[in-house]
């Protein structure tokens, strides 16, 4: 019988599959479509390849480039360029004004974001009664209260958008901002807070690799299968159930099902999936349906090379209603001095690698058109951007993420916090995935090492196991 089977392939799945085996557990790999990687993949941009999902990884945590480090990809490890973002609105690109996660920490640099009224009552913040909070509450409905609906709607709105691609009146602020959300707790000005929040001198707050950051899952599945790691793509887990000495997976076709025994499990799959499957347990979790129920942003990531402009900054944030389809871009090859390189190498110096995000929770309907559609669509809207009309198409790729990114909603972490109690009484059975502590690269890896360290408590350690030869 195999130790551990991970189901689930993305980042978090792999990077708790490749510490077990360090454990020197038996371990397999169940991945229910073609590939591995999750929301980490690779597209082909004319004869550049760039990255068509995440893009880089906190590094102010310590997870991935402990990972990078360990996979023998530190020399590979880059910073974003000094280049900064800007958000338009009102027809305008206007400077992002400093903040933590969209919320205000220096109330003057708001000036050019908000109108005059906007900017009055932004500026009455540390003057209003703001006394403890008992319980989490929606962050952007905190905003309305504090600072008035335009910060809300024209600086936390584009920020969150960007990471959730959700509605930040429906978002948590514990979820979202836990550092913040600790001190505001106690009471006091949310400016303050934020202003002593930030952390401006401590160094990048991001990092990517030289090639993209998917480099960091070819890396991972090659240290996997180093280990002996078997990775079985195409496989869709429909069942899982309790059995003696540990759980049984029922995998394939309704019509042709096949049975798989293992010691422990690790569901590093989709909230939906997740909950599904710990659901068909006998005596379910009570967290299983409320797992179920988080909601999901489908979002598509939209890779153009163009020439006939000039980017100013890093990228250009949209917030709601300011453009038909497109809430971001990125202004990838003045971001990424690598990518800068290749781009010019590839067609001259007057073409830009760019990504434009699109959709948002609620506007699936935005993306149900063709690849061809979708980018004539974004294309139009950057032409009519300041300074954008002259914009050629040399190249493009579309990434679809349908239902790719959770929402955390208030009193998500009191729902993880209940689901991991429960499981708590289940020996050898452990979640992670984007689901839980974050969607970010480093927050999916810190949630694989929680799973990793309930296993290997539960079913005893081998120890750390030296494989010659193999860094990772």
């Amino acid at each position: 019988m195999i130790d551990v089977v991970v189901v689930g392939g993305g980042i978090s799945g792999l990077a708790a599959a490749r510490r077990l085996s360090r454990h020197g557990l038996s371990v397999l790999v169940l991945e229910g479509s073609s590939r591995v990687g999750g929301k980490i993949a690779a597209v082909r941009l004319g004869d550049l390849t760039v990255d068509g999902g995440a893009e880089s990884v906190l590094v102010r945590r310590p997870e991935a480039t402990t990972l990078i480090a360990a996979l023998g990809l530190d020399q590979r490890l880059v910073h974003p360029t000094d280049a900064k973002a800007q958000v338009y609105v009102d027809g305008a690109a206007v400077e992002l004004p400093p903040s933590v996660l969209g919320v205000p920490a220096d109330l003057d640099a708001l000036a050019g974001l908000l109108t005059p009224a906007g900017l009055a009552r932004a500026r009455q913040e540390p003057s209003l009664p703001a006394p403890p909070l008992p319980d989490d509450v929606p962050i952007g409905v905190l905003l309305d209260e504090r600072f008035g609906p335009e910060v809300t709607d024209r600086l936390l709105e584009p920020l969150l958008g960007g990471v959730y691609a959700g509605q930040a009146r429906r978002l948590s602020f514990a979820a979202v901002s836990a550092a913040l959300f600790a001190r505001v707790r106690a009471g006091g000005a949310l400016s303050l807070h934020a202003a002593q929040t930030r952390r401006p001198g401590d160094g990048p707050v991001f990092g990517g690799l030289d090639g993209g950051i998917a480099g960091l899952v070819d890396a991972l599945a090659a240290a996997l299968a180093a280990h002996g790691v078997e990775v079985r793509t195409g496989t869709v887990v429909r069942e899982l159930a309790a059995v003696a000495g540990g759980y049984r997976l029922t995998v394939g076709s309704a019509r042709d099902p096949q049975r798989l025994d293992t010691r422990a499990v690790v569901l590093a799959t989709p909230a939906t999936a997740t909950g599904r499957l710990l659901g068909g347990l006998d005596g379910p979790t009570a967290s299983a349906a409320r797992l179920a129920a988080i909601p999901y942003a489908s979002m598509a990531v939209v890779a153009l090379a163009v020439r006939g402009v000039e980017p100013v900054g890093s990228g250009l944030l949209v917030p709601p209603g300011q453009l038909p389809t497109v809430k971001a871009v990125t202004h990838s090859s003045t971001k990424w001095g690598w990518l800068r390189q290749r781009t010019s190498a590839t067609w001259g110096g007057d073409v830009h690698a760019l990504r434009a995000s699109v959709g948002r929770l609620g506007e699936e309907r935005l993306l149900q058109i063709d690849d061809p559609g979708l980018v004539d669509r974004t294309v139009a809207e950057l032409r009519g951007l300041p300074g954008w009309s002259g914009v050629e198409l040399v190249a493009s790729a579309v990434q679809r993420w349908g239902g790719g990114l959770p929402q955390y909603e208030v009193g998500h972490l009191d729902l993880v916090a209940r689901l991991r109690a429960e499981l708590a009484g289940r020996p050898g059975l452990a979640v992670c995935g984007a689901a839980y502590d974050g969607v970010g690269i480093a927050a999916c890896l810190g949630s694989a090492e929680v799973a990793v360290n309930k296993i290997t408590s539960d079913l005893g350690s081998a120890g750390e196991r030296a494989v010659v030869g193999v860094k990772a």
